[in-house]
């Protein structure tokens, strides 16, 4: 392989970082801004939790929609287009006037985010090919999450304490404005050799299932679980989950392809990855508003306080994508959901939020495992499906991402909120959430042992077999559905 084409390879991994530290960014560094935010535009836990869902909650909606469209009419067009209306919304979300607009602006920032991510990977998986340099360069993005968790809250709290909260979604301009430029110079157009075919119906049972169990969470502690509002919103959430399992098997090129959770390690990946990201955005909307709110920190010395967790996460990710690469992803997610298990024991047994030296241990522990995380889940999320489908394979893995971030803040904000509502102090309130943050953790060890052994590497062989012999036969558009 030439000099060049190695330089190549690197510069487009360089530019699909690019676009997941500028999406992973908006969250770490918002969520610092959230004391800010709130004071200024007068808002709830609730609100905060829905300037931050709105975000998950499009972005999880659009993500399978947005890799099968990049298969179907090129990866290097969607992903252009992401960064486009990524950084549109961005400049609008400075300009908001009210938590209202903030929050519809959010969503167009979503709509252009569930653009990057998915497609992104695909575009790295259909440029690194070799299985091993495909780990390596996983092990990279992933630690852009890391360097956004590191730099995230401290850029945030500098430009939050000197300008104000408005100049955290100016970061993106430059930042989306380059990769874009580059893009148009340096990635090279690619697409599936059967192009899917849209599922209408499979896009809106999706957002129909998503965002009615988001609402139906975050707003229970106000409307009252017993409501007809939140009881209609379980009923719609059971009717769309259950149209999906229904409609998918049927289509011929679903949303979906159902067919993918018959490998257990992908099965495995997307349990392991709402697990792991709902703990992450519990772990940080507690802890922001904890050292704020309770401590008395300004939103910078929140940042320098959380920073022996991002550094972790910076370090670990590479060093769980070369493991995964030359060891596979068992060691990985052993020491990942063992590592976030303990740090969230150490909050929800020990109180560690009320000794500093236990503080520093939990932000440590909790970095080092979602360092770890992220590389196997990824990794087994594309590997092994065939490449025509690496898009939908990604947007599956990056929706279970989001899912769980949405989850993670509507659960464990309601849980906050209760316990304050009900007159317990922060630290009591905060209890069960730590149970909650500590139970993902042990969720990511187990199914990890479950899902890394013999029967699960054979149950990923016959699933690729099989996606590869239906993706060879015979395309017509007549085709009839799947039994």
């Amino acid at each position: 392989m030439s000099e060049m084409s190695r330089r190549r390879r690197t510069l487009v991994l360089a530019i699909c970082c690019m676009s997941l530290l500028i999406v992973s960014l908006d969250v770490t560094v918002l969520n610092v801004a959230l004391p800010s935010m709130r004071r200024e535009l007068d808002a709830s836990v609730s609100g905060m939790q829905w300037t931050i869902d709105a975000y998950t909650l499009v972005m999880a909606s659009l993500l399978m929609l947005a890799g099968s469209t990049a298969d179907r009419i090129g990866r290097r067009r969607v992903f252009a287009a992401g960064l486009v209306l990524f950084t549109a919304g961005s400049l609008l979300c400075s300009l908001a006037p009210t938590l209202e607009w903030l929050i519809a602006f959010r969503m167009l920032q979503a709509v252009g985010g569930s653009m990057l991510n998915p497609v992104a990977m695909s575009i790295i998986t259909n440029t690194f090919t070799d299985p091993r340099e495909r780990a390596r360069a996983i092990g990279v993005w992933g630690a852009v999450v890391g360097i956004s968790m590191a730099v995230g809250p401290l850029i945030g709290g500098l430009l939050v304490d000197s300008v104000g909260w408005r100049s955290i979604f100016w970061i993106n301009l430059p930042v989306g404005l380059l990769a874009l430029a580059l893009t148009l110079r340096f990635v090279p157009e690619s697409r599936a050799g059967h192009p899917r075919r849209p599922d209408p119906v499979g896009q809106l049972l999706v957002m129909t299932l998503l965002g009615s169990v988001t609402y139906g969470i975050i707003e229970a502690p106000t409307a009252g679980w017993t409501s007809p509002v939140i009881l209609g919103c379980a009923a719609l959430a059971v009717a769309s989950l259950a149209g999906l399992l229904l409609h998918e098997p049927r289509q011929a090129e679903p949303l979906i392809d159902l067919r993918f959770f018959r490998s257990a390690p992908f099965s495995g990946a997307t349990v392991i990855a709402v697990g792991s990201f709902a703990a992450l955005s519990g772990f940080l909307f507690l802890n922001t508003l904890y050292l704020q709110d309770v401590r008395g920190l300004s939103a910078l010395e929140a940042g320098l306080y959380m920073l022996p967790m991002a550094l972790l996460t910076f370090l670990c990710a590479p060093l769980s994508g070369r493991l995964v690469g030359s060891r596979g992803p068992r060691p990985s997610l052993l020491i990942a959901g063992s590592a976030m298990a303990s740090s969230g024991l150490l909050f929800a047994v020990f109180s560690a939020e009320a000794s500093t030296p236990l503080l520093f241990t939990g932000y440590v522990l909790f970095g080092l495992g979602f360092g770890m995380v992220n590389a196997p889940i990824t990794n087994t999320a594309v590997s092994g499906m065939p490449r025509a489908q690496a898009g939908v394979a990604a947007a599956v893995a990056s929706t279970s991402r989001q899912t769980g971030g949405t989850l993670g803040v509507a659960v464990i904000g309601t849980v906050l909120a209760a316990g304050t509502a009900g007159g317990a102090d922060f630290a009591e309130a905060t209890r069960p959430a730590w149970w909650i943050i500590t139970a993902c953790g042990l969720l990511a060890l187990l199914v990890g042992a479950v899902t890394s052994g013999r029967w699960a590497r054979e149950t990923a062989a016959r699933t690729a077999r099989t996606l590869e012999q239906a993706a060879a036969g015979p395309s017509r558009a007549g085709a009839p559905p799947r039994g």
